[in-house]
């Protein structure tokens, strides 16, 4: 288990496990999307998921939203095991647990206006305040920067930027501790990223949220997150603080995904780690490590064995034989 930051807990995984079986196949034949992965969120922080796709990411956060019923392991939410709860039994808590999506263009209803998409929520938990759905809108294109206006609107009518605080501010309107960003700027340019990221740095203190944030980029994830898990082929293969893991990344894979962020002093920085190959298929994961068939290190014990997830550090687990014997030169 990863140990979180000092704090309470508000998130635990424990052994998720998800798989989804193959039209006509049996237990060969088994997509191994999330295959035994345990996190450790605490309330107010920031909890970064890396990895390429189809790693995995977002199926895990699928899971831990209950938007999808995990094959193996629980899901504990503020003490509560959500696991295997009905949905009638869950809906109380989904004001709780919001979710804010890749695409703001496919997110957003295009027949509603800005009003119906923020009032939709509050209405459908029962949270219209005294003063009426109208000024809680108000309020609510506030917090993302968005002018009064905005809400006799359509989505069409706004860029991809004022679409994704459109997301937000409905994720806000039930107003709810936990939010998982599942890769919410991939699809923005890069001037309007850092806005997004900014924003959501300032709700966050401003709210007290709390985050679970997916990307492959690690330049982003590093600027929003306290912690960073790093994730391949379903499995959890390091993890720590984010000046940790930057500072001193101990498995292969981590050190070329670093390397793979861009320097902006060119010739003067790490040089880039090439992995060999694509990612193994979920199907048929290789034997023991499951990172070996492109690891620059790898042995014949990674093929025997699979490796644990060590605490090799205060809040620095690494799942290597080898931990640190790839780094950037």
């Amino acid at each position: 288990m990863s140990a979180p930051a000092a704090g309470e807990v508000l998130i635990e995984a424990r052994g998720v496990r998800k798989h989804f079986k193959l039209r006509g196949g049996g237990a060969a034949h088994l997509v191994r999307a999330v295959d035994g992965v345990d996190l450790q969120i605490c309330k107010g922080e920031t909890l970064g998921l890396v990895g390429e796709s189809g790693c995995g990411k977002s199926t895990l956060a699928r899971v831990v939203m209950r938007l999808t019923e995990p094959t193996e392991g629980s899901i504990v939410f503020d003490g509560q095991d959500i696991s295997h709860m009905s949905q009638s039994e869950i809906r109380p808590l989904r004001r709780r647990m919001q979710m804010i999506f890749q695409d703001p263009y496919a997110s957003l209803n295009p027949r509603m206006t800005v009003a119906e998409i923020l009032s939709g929520p509050l209405r459908l938990h029962g949270l219209v305040p005294a003063g009426g759905a109208r000024e809680r809108v108000r309020e609510l294109l506030d917090l993302v920067g968005l002018p009064p206006t905005a809400a006799a609107r359509f989505p069409h009518e706004f860029s991809g930027g004022q679409r994704q605080r459109i997301s937000i501010a409905r994720a806000l309107a039930v107003e709810p501790a936990f939010i998982i960003g599942d890769e919410p700027i991939s699809a923005l340019d890069v001037n309007i990223q850092a806005q997004i990221i900014n924003l959501m740095i300032g709700l966050q203190e401003r709210l007290g949220l709390t985050y679970l944030f997916i990307a492959h980029d690690l330049a982003v994830v590093r600027h929003i997150s306290d912690r960073i898990v790093v994730l391949y082929l379903g499995r959890v293969v390091e993890t720590a603080s984010s000046s940790e893991l930057f500072a001193r990344p101990l498995h292969p894979y981590t050190n070329s995904l670093i390397s793979a962020v861009p320097d902006p002093h060119p010739g003067h920085g790490p040089r880039r780690i090439e992995l060999r190959g694509e990612v193994p298929s979920a199907i048929s994961p290789p034997s023991g490590c499951r990172f070996r068939t492109r690891c620059p290190a790898a042995a014949e014990r990674c093929a025997e064995h699979t490796p644990d997830l060590a605490e090799v550090a205060p809040g620095h687990f690494v799942a290597c034989h080898f931990p640190g014997a790839v780094t950037m030169v």
